[in-house]
């Protein structure tokens, strides 16, 4: 089944529903989203040749006609492509070539020279408006007919370990994903709005199919982005708004809530994921914004359903083991099931650590043009996500850590969350991330990078203090950088590669010849 089948749907059955906003502004009904998309989708066929199962990609701000290009890319049978629009145009440029794409939509169309681009690929201007096509001379009336198992989203990872891999998603993995949302995440109706406030091309976007089944509002900030005090105003305008935000944009939208005294007035649901949320982080959101938060944890390879934690568990302060039930990611998604397994891919049982498996619907095909990759990702069945946790006696998923961020100092496992949770209690430090460095003498020592709310009333000594207070002196961190800001990606997650480097470089450069 094509995913834009949806669309043609709702396009046929509430042709006049709301569907399309810029900021507090309707640009389009369900009738014209659907008929944009139908008009690109001649266009990509008619003037470039699109066939189905041919690439285009999308290196573009969020926007409407995001979502018209997106439908227009399925309704031809093509696969969409979309770039983080944050990467540099040079690595945009490997992702097209790499994905072999033949077409590549951008603001304005004129980003890349012709020599930066494939041969074969051609830029265009993702937001000139198309012509409307007669109905009653158009080749695809309806969506072109495409199978479960085609490729419908080619999705590039970050790359946090070298070059990006294309994950490759299909229709039916996206149904399944889709279909997951209502059951496990947050119900939706006509009345609500999915606000993207976070990159399109990544999990933001991927949300954007259940509220086009249930025909539900969409709606692009004039921002194009992430502005707390934009989306509080949309809030009040609009009502009933749900957004996929990271960790560190919640922190933001707490911060400037109780800055305006706002207190979630117009939010139905705030889905937050991505990265650790820290027990002293969610405690100000939940007294912020009352039962209006849901923790999805997901990855690429299996789009935002791997588990899931409810509203009613996170709200319930006054449980005695709240502290505890929040500090895991919750339940299996309905279309999934989940494994620990020790080294050797046998599971384990509850209450013991190992890689996180997984095995369902929503599970990727593999990687694009990867065979090598795909086969260590893949393992009979499963998906090996890579990160670390376990499972208690009633199925709750906990997350310590990637398996590539333990800290292994002086034999023992240290997990940086861990130590990131004790140290964002303190009062005086607004933002803690916690990665390795190589040590001679331990193997790798702690190393804190902190950005403290004050710097004149915060150091080393004090930290010291606190963490002793509450955790195992061996994993109390060697070194405390302090940072006016620690560097993210465009969802806002903090990259510790990043942090890995500099402290790399720094090494290099103060060691003594």
């Amino acid at each position: 089944m094509n995913i834009a089948n949806w669309l043609n749907d709702a396009g046929q059955r509430w042709p006049g529903r709301p569907a399309l906003f810029e900021g507090p502004r309707q640009v389009a009904d369900y009738g014209a989203f659907a008929a944009l998309a139908r008009d690109r989708a001649v266009q990509l066929v008619n003037e470039h040749g699109i066939a189905p199962g041919d690439r285009v990609a999308l290196f573009m701000k969020n926007g409407c006609q995001y979502l018209e290009l997106l439908y227009a890319i399925w309704w031809a049978g093509a696969v969409a492509v979309p770039i983080n629009f944050k990467l540099h145009p040079a690595e945009a440029g490997w992702i097209v070539d790499n994905a072999q794409a033949r077409l590549i939509f951008t603001d304005g169309g004129r980003m890349f020279s012709p020599e930066a681009l494939p041969h074969g690929c051609r830029e265009l201007d993702g937001e000139e408006r198309v012509a409307c096509v007669p109905a009653d001379s158009q080749r695809l009336a309806t969506p072109s007919p495409r199978h479960s198992d085609d490729l419908a989203w080619l999705f590039y990872t970050s790359g946090t370990t070298g070059r990006s891999k294309g994950v490759m998603l299909s229709h039916g993995n996206l149904t399944a994903m889709s279909l997951c949302y209502p059951l496990d995440v947050d119900p939706v109706s006509p009345d609500d709005a999915v606000v993207y406030a976070a990159p399109m091309s990544h999990g933001a976007g991927l949300y954007n199919f259940i509220h086009v089944r249930c025909g539900a509002r969409h709606v692009v900030p004039q921002s194009r982005g992430f502005k707390a005090d934009e989306l509080f105003g949309l809030a009040s305008v609009l009502g009933n708004i749900s957004l996929f935000a990271a960790p560190t944009m919640v922190k933001r939208m707490v911060e400037q809530a109780r800055h305006q005294g706002y207190g979630g007035e117009g939010i139905k649901t705030i889905v937050y994921g991505g990265a650790p949320m820290y027990l002293a982080d969610l405690q100000d959101a939940v007294e912020t914004f009352g039962p209006r938060l849901v923790q999805i944890y997901g990855q690429g390879e299996s789009p935002m359903t791997i588990s899931a934690l409810s509203r009613e568990w996170i709200a319930d302060r006054d449980h005695p083991d709240w502290a505890t039930r929040v500090a895991c990611v919750g339940r299996a998604q309905s279309c999934v099931e989940i494994r620990i397994l020790d080294p050797g891919h046998a599971p384990l049982p509850p209450g013991q650590p190992g890689e996180i498996a997984v095995r369902g619907a929503t599970v990727m095909r593999g990687y694009w043009r990867n065979d090598a990759a795909t086969d260590q990702a893949l393992v009979d069945g499963w998906l090996l996500t890579g990160d670390i946790g376990f499972l208690d006696h009633a199925g709750y998923l906990t997350l310590t850590d990637r398996s590539k961020d333990v800290i292994i100092t002086g034999g023992s496992n240290v997990y940086p969350r861990e130590v990131e949770e004790v140290l964002a209690q303190h009062p005086d430090v607004f933002e803690v991330c916690v990665v390795g460095e190589p040590d001679a003498q331990w193997g790798e020592s702690v190393v804190a990078f902190v950005v403290p709310r004050d710097a004149e009333v915060l150091d080393a000594s004090l930290l010291n203090a606190w963490f002793i207070e509450r955790m195992a002196s061996f994993k109390k961190p060697k070194k405390y950088v302090f940072r006016t800001e620690l560097p993210k990606n465009s969802y806002g997650k903090i990259l510790k590669t990043d942090l890995r480097q500099w402290l790399k470089e720094v090494a290099s450069v103060t060691a003594v010849p």
